[in-house]
């Protein structure tokens, strides 16, 4: 029986609670999950076994994958985060102000998220989990050469790159492939810095082993302000089926994502992934002080635990990470949820919250199920529509660059081989008499 890893520390926790935009939340998060003995091992068969394991802070080169020189020469300099007089053309080009303060810590913080990122990811790649949980992860506004979007680090595009390195094919394990990933993203907001690390203008030199697929909220004035976050045009010059956003409207509800959702999966069986990267942000669940989402935790189809279980049960490897949630006690009750789920132990939602030191932040309710309100759900049947009519060509595109992919694979890789061993074993000598 394979086992969920779990990534968290004391230190992990402890400097990830430093972060300007979600202080304190790494520790209400892990806390809490703690508190409902979802970090213990359990005699119940049918719970799957965790492994709880430290974080290993990333190195220089391990940020380095995709990070530039410059930045983090800038960013891993403790004095730049100290309360230094620092050069304000070095703030601005860094990205070090407005939503991206220095805070002492800072270089800590980079190191210790990148690596309890990439950790999870070494467990999966060598075949540890089935499914593995970084909650401090999922960073996915940080640029190439700066901050932006209270992200400092692209953990996600590192763990990405970590999970296409070529491992062997599970057929044939003298050969090495390159593994297919793809990246899911249910953060309210659109995930701009893995898209643009991944996107290219041209289709032609689309990679056919990775896929990105964003479903957030885009308008105007609403961060990131993007024209990457519009539903895609198939029939523009150049369409690439590999790098796909899907917005929604204000209010989207339980009912809105359980009509799309039947168009993500059809992105994944078209696809076929090896590992998929799920960034759970949570600021889309009612009761976030964003308030433009009306999504529920759970209980119904198309909730946010109903989602991530869809994901869970496409039977791929799996990296659930974190994001955006900025109702700390909201984002501990859904991630505790789903890390739950992980296990295939679901939780009743009116579990009530046990006693621990985070106790008091969970009034009223003192359950741990985010209902959804009643807000207006602006999703029209006519939007929707348009958005399945959109997808229904990107997925019809996808596969047939798919079948292209898979043809060119075998034209270049297992092709040669076959001749190679048919020489060896004297075939032609036998064929042409």
């Amino acid at each position: 029986m394979e086992a969920t890893t779990y990534v968290v520390s004391n230190e992990l926790a402890k400097i990830s609670s430093l972060l300007p935009s979600n202080k304190k939340r790494s520790l209400i998060v892990h806390s809490l999950i703690n508190a409902l003995g979802l970090l213990s091992h359990n005699q119940d068969q049918e719970m799957l076994p965790i492994r709880v394991v430290k974080p290993v802070p990333a190195q220089y080169d391990d940020l380095a994958a995709y990070h530039t020189r410059d930045y983090l020469e800038f960013i891993l300099d403790p004095k730049n985060s100290s309360g230094a007089v620092v050069e304000q053309d070095d703030v601005l080009e860094y990205g070090m102000e407005d939503d991206c303060p220095p805070f002492p810590g800072l270089p800590h913080y980079v190191r210790y998220v990148a690596g309890a990122t990439l950790t999870a990811v070494r467990d999966l790649r060598e075949g540890r989990c089935k499914t593995a949980i970084c909650w401090d992860g999922g960073r996915h506004h940080a640029q190439k050469s700066r901050a932006s979007g209270f992200c400092y680090v692209a953990d996600c595009v590192l763990a990405i790159l970590a999970l296409r390195r070529l491992l062997p094919d599970p057929h044939n394990p003298a050969v090495l492939r390159k593994p297919k990933v793809m990246y899911l993203d249910l953060d309210l907001h659109f995930s701009d810095g893995v898209y643009e690390a991944f996107h290219t203008s041209s289709s032609s030199q689309a990679s056919s082993h990775f896929l990105h697929l964003s479903i957030h909220h885009a308008a105007p004035g609403f961060f990131p302000a993007s024209p990457l976050a519009v539903l895609p045009d198939p029939s523009a010059e150049g369409f690439n089926p590999y790098t796909l956003s899907l917005p929604l409207q204000r209010g989207a509800s339980d009912a809105t994502f359980a009509r799309i959702w039947k168009l993500v999966e059809n992105v994944k069986d078209a696809f076929r992934p090896d590992f998929v990267v799920l960034q759970c942000g949570v600021d889309g669940l009612a009761g976030d002080p964003y308030a433009v989402w009306n999504w529920g935790l759970s209980g119904a189809e198309g909730s946010f635990a109903w989602c991530v279980g869809r994901v869970l049960a496409w039977g791929c490897r799996t990296l659930l990470l974190g994001g955006g949630g900025y109702s700390s006690p909201n984002a501990a009750r859904a991630w505790a949820y789903i890390t739950a789920l992980a296990r295939k132990e679901p939780l009743p939602v009116d579990t009530p919250i046990p006693d621990h030191s985070g106790f008091p932040l969970y009034a009223p309710s003192f359950t741990l199920d985010v209902p959804a309100g009643h807000m207006q759900d602006q999703n029209t049947d006519a939007y929707l529509t348009e958005v399945e009519r959109i997808y229904g060509r990107a997925v019809s595109a996808l596969r047939e660059r798919d079948i292209e992919a898979h043809d060119d694979e075998w034209a270049t890789r297992y092709i040669p081989m076959f001749l190679d061993v048919y020489e060896d074993v004297g075939y032609w000598d036998y064929c042409t008499g």
